[in-house]
């Protein structure tokens, strides 16, 4: 039992001397193949060659030589300035996760008897989270004898959702959950789309503010004499 326990440790030592395995693609002399399918600077098709022609190549080009397609018999290689890619990648990665839309569940709780201003103050949080793309979640708190009457919270539901049609639809029905009643409003427009209306709404403002703080005309000299 002993001599298998060393056996392992041994095994393991040997696995992760090495230490991580980069994801980084091997490019010109890391490349180490008698033989590539070379693709050309912009995308033509070489064919086949030997990896010192295409390492010559790439020196004429003034290019990088990199592996694309590691795992092909014999390997994918393309010419290419492998910074500038590295740089453009980057950049929309960092885009696409700017972009990125983030489902998002708010939550709002009422009470089966609420009053109108405390009803119309909610009402607004609800619209603004519609209007920004995020789903809500309605929950009516029923205590004590409100419990007997779960009418009150369906109706409740029924009027919030009427008042928010335009914004949002009932995703999820008006369903009882111990003291609770829950509904889940969904929004008319996706989360991309009113993170691009929030996008252009900033610009039209800032744009207006810039107009507005433009220093006016110096009068011209005939309205200065006038």
């Amino acid at each position: 039992m002993t001599d298998s326990c060393a056996v392992v440790r041994q095994t393991v030592a040997r696995c992760t001397r090495g230490g991580p395995i980069s994801a980084e693609p091997r490019i010109n002399d890391r490349i180490r193949v008698p033989e590539v399918r070379l693709v050309g600077p912009s995308g033509e098709q070489v064919g086949i060659v030997p990896l010192a022609k295409a390492l010559e190549l790439a020196q004429e080009y003034d290019l990088d030589l990199v592996e694309v397609a590691a795992n092909a018999r014999p390997p994918v290689c393309k010419l290419m300035d492998y910074g500038k890619f590295k740089y453009e990648s980057a950049m929309k990665a960092r885009e696409a996760r700017k972009n990125q839309a983030h489902t998002v569940i708010k939550e709002m709780k009422l009470r089966p008897k609420i009053d109108p201003h405390d009803y119309d103050t909610k009402k607004g949080h609800v619209v603004r989270f519609l209007k920004q793309g995020d789903k809500v979640k309605i929950t009516i708190m029923f205590r004590g004898r409100e419990q007997s009457r779960p009418e009150l919270g369906f109706r409740l539901l029924q009027r919030l959702a009427d008042d928010v049609a335009d914004l949002g639809f009932v995703e999820s029905n008006p369903k009882q959950d111990g003291r609770n009643m829950i509904m889940v409003l969904g929004p008319h427009k996706k989360k991309t789309e009113a993170m691009a209306e929030a996008r252009e709404a900033q610009a039209a403002r800032k744009a207006e503010r810039q107009q507005g703080s433009a220093p006016a005309e110096a009068p011209t000299e005939e309205t200065a004499e006038a």
